[in-house]
Formats: C-alpha cells, sequence, structure tokens
C-alpha cells in the first residue's frame, strides 16, 4: 500500500509535464473512449504502445505503472472465476471435479485485464504529470461552456481536485492506521474468518474518523479564506495552449478514428 501512485503528482522535467493540461485531459478521456471499441488485440497493442511512448517521454517509472495496478488484482481474480462460472464457450481447457474451464472465459477476462491496465496507465500518468492546481483550472476551464445550461464547472472541478488530493493521504493514512493496531496486537493477516472482520473493523472505523476529520479542518480552513462557491473568481496562473497540445489532442482523435474503422473490421 505504500507503494500506492494514484493521485500523486511527481514533479519531474519532462514535455508532458510543461503541458497544458486541458490538452492532456481531453486526450485521456478520447483515449479512454476508443479502449471501450472493440478493435482487437491489435488495436489495444497500437493503444498501449502510444501509451508507453508517452510514459517514456513524461520520464516517468514503469514501476509506478505497475504499483497502481496491485491494488486490482483480487477483482481480476474475482472476475476469472465469475467468469469461468457463467461463460461455457470456446474450447474446454480443464475440467477439475465438475468445475470447467473454457478457452472464451479465459479469453474475456483477459480482454478485461487489458483494457483495465490501459486505463490505469492513462490515468496514472495524468495524476502523476499534472499539479493538483493546474488539473483543477483545465476541468474548470473545460466545464466552462457548460455554464450556460447551469452546470457549476468550478465546484465540480474542485471537488474532482480534492478528491484526486486525498487519495494520497488516507493511502498513508491507512497505512498508519495499520502500524499502529499491529502494534497493539491486532493481526490483519491471520486468524479465522471472524477475528479478520473485526480486525478490518478496526481499521475502517479510525479511518472513517480521520477522513471526516480532514474534510471538516479543510472546510474550515476554505471558509475563513473567504471561499464562496458560485462567486465569480479571478486567478493568478492562466492557461495557454501550444503547438504541441494541439498535436497531442489532434494524435488522439486519430488513435480514436482508427479503434473505430478496426471495431467494424472485427465486428
Amino acid at each position: 500500500m505504500s507503494n500506492m501512485t494514484f493521485g500523486k503528482y511527481i514533479p519531474l522535467d519532462s514535455v508532458i509535464h510543461k503541458m497544458d493540461p486541458r490538452s492532456k485531459i481531453l486526450a485521456m478521456l478520447i483515449l479512454i473512449v476508443a479502449i471501450f471499441f472493440p478493435s482487437g488485440w491489435i488495436g489495444y497493442g497500437v493503444i498501449g504502445l502510444c501509451v508507453f511512448i508517452v510514459v517514456l517521454l513524461s520520464k516517468l517509472n514503469i514501476k509506478i505503472i505497475l504499483n497502481a495496478m496491485k491494488p486490482m488484482m483480487m477483482m481480476l481474480i474475482f472476475l476469472l472465476f465469475i467468469n469461468t462460472l457463467v461463460i461455457k464457450q470456446g474450447d474446454l481447457l480443464f475440467n477439475i471435479y465438475g468445475y470447467t474451464i473454457y478457452s472464451e472465459a479465459i479469453f474475456q477476462t483477459l480482454y478485461i485485464t487489458v483494457r483495465l491496465f490501459l486505463m490505469i496507465m492513462i490515468t496514472t500518468t495524468l495524476t502523476a504529470t499534472t499539479k493538483p492546481l493546474d488539473l483543477t483550472l483545465g476541468i474548470e476551464d473545460l466545464l466552462s461552456p457548460f455554464k450556460k445550461i447551469g452546470v457549476p464547472s468550478h465546484e465540480i472541478a474542485m471537488l474532482i481536485s480534492i478528491a484526486l488530493r486525498f487519495i494520497p493521504d488516507l493511502i498513508e493514512e491507512t497505512q498508519r492506521i495499520m502500524k499502529a493496531q499491529a502494534s497493539r496486537g491486532v493481526d490483519l493477516k491471520e486468524g479465522s474468518f471472524k477475528e479478520k472482520i473485526m480486525a478490518i473493523l478496526s481499521l475502517i472505523v479510525p479511518l472513517f474518523i480521520s477522513a471526516l476529520s480532514r474534510a471538516e479542518d479543510l472546510a474550515n480552513a476554505m471558509e475563513a479564506r473567504g471561499y464562496s462557491p458560485g462567486k465569480e473568481r479571478t486567478r493568478y496562473k492562466t492557461l495557454k495552449m501550444v503547438f504541441k497540445d494541439y498535436v497531442l489532442i489532434a494524435s488522439s482523435f486519430v488513435l480514436l478514428i482508427a479503434m473505430i474503422v478496426l471495431s467494424r473490421i472485427y465486428a
């Protein structure tokens, strides 16, 4: 859990770090849409290669991406178990005491795993290369056209940025509580099922109390500084897109079109 990196900004000197947050957010959304098109292994291979190039350009360690994938492993194992029970198509691979596993179940699980891995790579790269404040400004600017229909763009951007900012803090707080409980004799790994449930409860309750306390402190701090939702606000920092930002957005659109074409071929 200490290696959890999602939501953390990693200050590095790279071309991706210096790009406008709006272009990176738009590129992320376009690529996520492209991932959901059934473009086959060739399509996902192309997307993976493009995302890997972006990771290299951002100078991020590939271990950061792999660490972000670790919390999903239990969900993927559960998904594999469900698929083997439900999907009975393809070639029969195993038959263990009546428990049958077909090739289509393995294929579908791998398909979903690749999709999740690509999405985690994209979102982790975004949060690792974009400051929380820049992310807030970028989301607010992208949502600003919807103000005409009453969408509170600034408040939505603020909520998203606060949520992303609190993810690393909650992870660190969880680790601290686990160490404190372990020093008091609470064993989260050994014991019966009932004992493990009680140990988890001893972790969840103080974590919720800490999270609510942090939220209250943040609300008091914002109120003390005169923050008022819905009011017009000025900015010290203004965003400006340059040529490389437009290249990133255009490349993402080209990749999306390619995935649509491939999905038509594999349909």
